[in-house]
C-alpha cells in the first residue's frame, strides 16, 4: 500500500433501513448513530449514512463500493422482507475489498438459534436438541417433556416470534431412564394426542392447551426451506433476569441487564396473563461488578471455543455483537452458572454508551487491515 493511501482517512459507511425520504436526509444528525459518527470522526474516519432499501439497492451498492467499512444495522427479518438481496450486495463489496461487519457468512453461523445446537458442547449451553422437520418434534417432544418444562425456539427470528415455552398437563414425572430414553407414563403412550400448555413469548400472548399434534401443525412454517426447532431445557431461575454481554470482535465492551422478559411466569395462583411485561434494559460497562467471571469465560473460554468450531478470525466477527444469558443452575459452592439463549449477531441497537469507542477503534483498524491485505 503506498504511503498516500496509508494516510488517507478510512471510509465508513452505516447502513440501516429507510425510505427515500430518509436517503435524502441522510446526515448523522439524522441517525440513531450519532454517538458513533463521532467517535469515528475523533479517529480520523469519514464516515457518512447509508440508508438501505430494495427500492434503490443499486444505489446503495454503489455507495458502498467506494467506502472502505460497512457497519450493518438490518433485522434478518423485518416488515415481511428478509436480506437477501442486501446480503448478496454486501458479500460483492466484500469481495471487492471493503471491510463488511457483520459479514452475511457469518451471519449465517453465528445469528440464527442453530449456534445454540452447534456449540452446545463448550460450556454456555444447557440440554439442547434440534428438530429438523415437525414430525421429528412430535415423535421426540413429549419424550423430553416428561423431564420438565422446554423452550422451542425456531432457528430464524426475533422479537421473541417462533418462541414458545412447552409444558405437560397435569402433574410433572420423574424421569426414568431406560437405555438413554425416559420411560413415559401412560399418557403419553399415544404421544400426538398427549395434551401441553404453550405460551408463545410474543409480546400479549396467552397460554393455550393443546394436544402435541395440533402444536407441531402450528409450528410447520417453522421448518420451511431448512428451517428447524430448536429445544431447550427451561430455566427456572428466569425471574432473576437475564443478562445480555455487548461484544466488540472478541471483548466483552459492556453489559445490559433485564429484571423481566420474555416467558416470565405469572404470580403464583394468577392466570398466565398476568405474567408482568419485560421491563426495559439497563445499560453498564465492563467493569460492572458481578459479571467479571461471566465476562473472563466468554472472553477466554467460549468464544475462541466457538470460532474454533466455525473457522472464524477474531477480526472476522462482528464489530458489535451480543450474547444473551440467564441464570443457571448454582454450583455446589453457590456460584451462579449462565446458559446461553441467544445470540445476535445482525442489529445490535441499542448498546452501551461504553462499546460506541471500541466499535469506532475496530472499524478503523479492521479496515487499515483489510487494505494492507488487497
Amino acid at each position: 500500500m503506498a504511503a498516500t493511501e496509508a494516510a488517507r482517512p478510512v471510509r465508513v459507511a452505516i447502513l440501516d433501513r429507510g425510505d427515500r425520504e430518509a436517503r435524502r436526509r441522510s446526515a448523522p444528525e439524522e441517525s440513531r448513530f450519532l454517538p458513533l459518527f463521532r467517535a469515528l470522526a475523533d479517529l480520523g474516519a469519514q464516515a457518512e449514512r447509508a440508508v438501505y432499501d430494495e427500492a434503490f439497492a443499486d444505489e446503495v451498492r454503489r455507495q458502498l463500493m467506494s467506502v472502505d467499512s460497512v457497519l450493518v444495522w438490518v433485522n434478518p427479518l423485518q416488515d415481511g422482507r428478509d436480506r437477501s438481496v442486501l446480503d448478496a450486495i454486501l458479500r460483492e463489496v466484500a469481495a471487492a475489498g471493503v471491510f463488511v461487519s457483520g459479514h452475511p457468512d457469518v451471519i449465517a453461523k453465528l445469528g440464527t438459534k442453530e449456534v445454540l445446537y452447534t456449540t452446545r458442547d463448550i460450556g454456555w449451553s444447557a440440554d439442547t436438541y434440534l428438530y429438523r422437520s415437525a414430525a421429528q418434534m412430535r415423535e421426540e417432544l413429549p419424550v423430553r417433556l416428561v423431564g420438565g418444562a422446554r423452550v422451542l425456539k425456531q432457528l430464524r427470528g426475533n422479537g421473541g416470534i417462533g418462541v414458545w415455552k412447552v409444558e405437560l398437563e397435569g402433574p410433572m414425572y420423574e424421569q426414568r431412564e431406560t437405555e438413554g430414553f425416559p420411560l413415559l407414563p401412560p399418557f403419553l403412550q399415544g404421544r400426538s394426542e398427549t395434551i401441553v400448555r404453550v405460551r408463545h413469548a410474543e409480546r400479549g400472548a396467552a397460554e393455550e392447551r393443546m394436544t402435541i399434534d395440533a402444536f407441531s401443525q402450528r409450528c410447520e412454517a417453522y421448518f420451511e426451506n431448512g428451517g428447524g426447532m430448536l429445544d431447550q431445557e427451561y430455566q427456572k431461575r428466569l425471574t432473576e433476569g437475564m443478562v445480555r454481554c455487548y461484544v466488540v470482535h472478541g471483548r466483552v465492551e459492556g453489559f445490559g441487564l433485564q429484571a423481566i422478559n420474555a416467558l416470565y411466569p405469572p404470580p403464583p395462583g394468577a392466570p398466565v396473563e398476568a405474567a408482568p411485561r419485560p421491563t426495559p434494559r439497563t445499560y453498564h460497562p465492563p467493569t460492572l461488578p458481578g459479571y467479571q467471571s461471566l465476562k473472563q469465560q466468554l472472553e477466554e473460554e467460549w468464544v475462541p471455543a466457538m470460532q474454533r468450531r466455525f473457522g472464524i478470525e477474531t477480526g472476522g466477527l462482528p464489530v458489535l455483537w451480543d450474547c444473551d444469558f440467564l441464570l443457571g443452575p448454582k454450583t455446589a459452592s453457590g456460584a451462579d452458572t449462565y446458559v446461553l439463549c441467544e445470540i445476535n449477531a445482525s442489529s445490535v441497537s441499542p448498546y452501551p454508551e461504553s462499546a460506541i469507542v471500541p466499535m469506532a477503534r475496530a472499524t478503523v483498524e479492521s479496515a487499515r487491515l483489510r487494505q494492507q491485505r488487497m
